[in-house]
């Protein structure tokens, strides 16, 4: 036992040990301007951590994007969400880089991947070229930046990744020119209760203290006296910031060390994607959904499996008990060893606090180490092992539905606790429209009345969704197709001074499907801009003809089989 113990942990040590490359100076930059972030690799956001870098265009498109190194590009994809316009390529060195959110690629790349596009009439396609069909240099133009896909503003995301894996590395542990000697920001600690007889100041809540100091050392105020009974767990709200950028970005580690023992680190060197909603872990959740504030805990939940907690003991709590003073430092680096230490004074107490009623009530207990299953009138939810990072006192309630809802409204738990992978949920509705079985479907409604679709399917005489959040839910219908709305044109116009036909589409609940459009007959190119719902077609003199008439045509399909058609002539 104690030999199998010694390899796993040899090979995790090992493993940790290869996301430091070697060689930092395998790359240069992407881009030909200075080097400036808007975000950096690991920072935080919901339901997963930031897979690069995000570097700043100067707020506009057209930049260009370079090689970081010799390789050859293995793949290319085109979505109207994600990356957007994007190029990987894979280098000898055993890393592939990411170049997202690209405007267009360089003419040679941009007809190769337009050939396929009409070949299988799809905007979104992925294309894995041969090795030997596009071959790169280090510097070597490949593409423009832009702001395609998932993307709030025009910027390059750039990753580095291992190429046996997909696993992304951060890029700030190679040296290619971007200059930080600015340590991360400190500025509040959490202490959270870990169960009902833990006392934190004679209170068994989370408690948050604001942090005094700057330039790399930080403390509490006197006043802030801290005294815990019990075990407990801390946090803290951090940041850093890099050279000529007032954005704020993610730290690369954070290490809590109790007595001068180091009982947490985190590092952020790498992570696997099928982890990365693991940050909903690392962070503390609720904080965020109902103060747009990220607190990083300093201890691990029971089910949270991400990579980055090194030699971690006891998850990172500790018991206090003991009537000692006991000295607490929170080490927190970026990327560049830049340094930041909050150091307090905790006094245990020994003192066994009685249960706390409010902490534990009467709703349902739910380990997180098994499934768990719920069901009630006209309800009923199927909860797999690993959906939950720490045991759950799973609470509902119902109220009657609206005039547009077709069930009652269910209350599932409530927002504030996370989700790691989705769990079932099937709701009965009261009646069923005629002939409109197909078109219902589970709708999640925001506290801003904001709707959510859920793909549902029918299980007998259920609706049935996978759903990857708790929160309100009901049974609605989607029977209104699409809106068209042509952008600046109208039938029978003259569009020969124009150099593409843009058409909004939008869909009131379950979303865009598809859309096949036409022009004389033909299959034509339609790039669709999902985050602004705009279909745009950019005219091509080898695919339509130059100053003739023409005929367009339009079918876009929502989620639930509704279609909206859109026909018009124009000049060109």
């Amino acid at each position: 036992m104690l030999l199998i113990r010694f390899i796993f942990f040899s090979l995790l040590f090992y493993s940790n040990l290869n996301d430091i490359p070697k060689n930092k100076s395998l790359f240069i930059s992407p881009v030909k301007i200075p080097q400036f972030l808007s975000a950096n690799f690991g920072e935080l956001r919901i339901d997963h951590f930031h897979s690069g870098l995000d570097i700043k265009t100067q707020g506009v498109t057209g930049k260009e994007v370079v090689a970081a190194a010799d390789g050859y590009i293995y793949r290319i994809s085109v979505s109207p969400g994600g990356f957007g316009n994007a190029i990987y390529i894979r280098h000898p060195s055993g890393y592939s880089t990411v170049y997202g959110h690209l405007e267009k690629f360089t003419t040679k790349i941009e007809n190769y991947v337009k050939t396929q596009q009409y070949a299988k009439k799809s905007f979104q396609i992925t294309l894995y070229p041969e090795k030997v069909e596009f071959p790169v240099k280090e510097g070597e133009l490949i593409a423009y930046s832009g702001d395609s896909g998932a993307s709030g503003g025009p910027h390059l995301h750039f990753e580095i990744r291992k190429s046996d894996n997909e696993k992304p590395i951060n890029p700030l542990l190679f040296e290619f020119g971007i200059a930080d000697n600015i340590p991360p920001v400190i500025e509040k600690l959490v202490i959270y209760p870990i169960n009902n007889h833990t006392l934190i100041n004679n209170q068994n809540t989370i408690k948050k203290i604001n942090v005094t100091g700057g330039h790399g050392v930080y403390y509490l105020n006197r006043e802030n006296e801290i005294s815990i009974s019990g075990l407990a767990g801390f946090g803290i709200k951090t940041y850093d910031m890099m050279n000529g950028s007032p954005n704020k970005v993610a730290v690369y580690s954070i290490e809590l060390s109790i007595d001068s023992t180091s009982v947490f680190k985190y590092i952020m060197d790498g992570f696997y994607f099928d982890e990365s909603r693991y940050v909903n872990s690392h962070i503390d959740y609720e904080a965020y959904m109902k103060d747009n504030i990220y607190f990083e805990r300093a201890f691990i939940l029971p089910d949270d499996k991400l990579s980055a907690y090194k030699n971690v003991i006891n998850r990172g709590l500790f018991n206090f008990n003991d009537n000692k003073s006991h000295r607490a430092e929170i080490i927190v680096t970026d990327a560049n060893n830049n340094k930041s230490v909050l150091t307090f004074q905790i006094i245990a107490q020994s003192e066994k606090a009685q249960p706390f009623p409010g902490f534990i009530d009467k709703n349902i207990m739910m380990p997180y180490n098994r499934t768990n299953k719920f069901s009630s009138e006209n309800i009923s939810i199927n909860i797999p092992e690993g959906a939950l990072y720490d045991t759950l006192y799973f609470s509902y309630k119902t109220e009657t539905g609206t005039s547009e809802m077709l069930s009652d409204l269910h209350y599932v738990h409530n927002k504030f606790t996370p989700v790691h992978k989705a769990y079932s949920l099937s709701i009965k509705p009261k009646f069923i429209p005629a002939g409109k079985g197909s078109k219902m479907l589970i709708v999640q409604l925001d506290d801003d009345q904001k709707k959510k679709a859920m793909a549902t399917v029918w299980s007998d005489t259920y609706l049935m969704a996978e759903v990857l959040s708790f929160g309100k839910f009901y049974i609605g219908i989607d029977t209104i197709p699409p809106v068209i709305i042509p952008d600046g044109f109208g039938p029978g116009e003259n569009l020969s001074e124009k150099k593409e036909i843009r058409i909004k589409v939008t869909d009131e609940l379950s979303g865009i499907k598809s859309y096949e459009p036409s022009i004389d007959g033909n299959w034509a190119l339609f790039e669709y801009d999902q985050k602004n719902d705009m279909l745009v077609y950019k005219f091509d003199e080898t695919r339509i003809k130059k100053g003739s008439n023409h005929n367009l045509t339009l079918k876009v399909t929502d989620n639930k089989d509704n279609s909206s058609y859109f026909k018009c002539n124009f000049t060109w």
